[in-house]
């Protein structure tokens, strides 16, 4: 299965002071399909949706040092950003409450 990793490109600082980091998307571990569909421009898209500078496909297992620590007694620590999604969950079901009770209340008025 194919992995996504991020590629922090270097900082680029504006006199305004709206500094940017720029980003390439990694895609590595690939199958001959995902190929394909980057092949044939689908990069462009997904490249257009993230905001990154590009989208690299590869078949190898490419690994991305600045996404890995190295503490004090040598040992290298991998980094992997994973989502919270502990208040997703309950704002989900407040809008779903929301929607019933404007759902509940245009009904009754009618």
């Amino acid at each position: 299965m194919a992995r996504i990793q991020i590629l922090e490109l270097p900082t680029v600082y504006r006199a305004n002071g709206d500094d940017e980091t720029p980003f390439a998307v990694v895609i590595d571990q690939a199958d001959e399909e995902t190929f394909q569909r980057f092949a044939y421009g689908e990069h462009d898209a997904l490249k257009a949706a993230l905001g990154a500078r590009a989208v690299l496909v590869f078949a190898d297992t490419i690994e991305i040092p600045a996404n890995e620590v190295t503490v004090a007694d040598g040992q290298t620590v991998q980094l992997r950003v994973e989502p919270d999604f502990t208040t997703f969950r309950e704002k989900l079901e407040n809008e779903v409450r929301a929607a019933q009770a404007r759902l509940s209340q245009a009904v009754t008025s009618r």
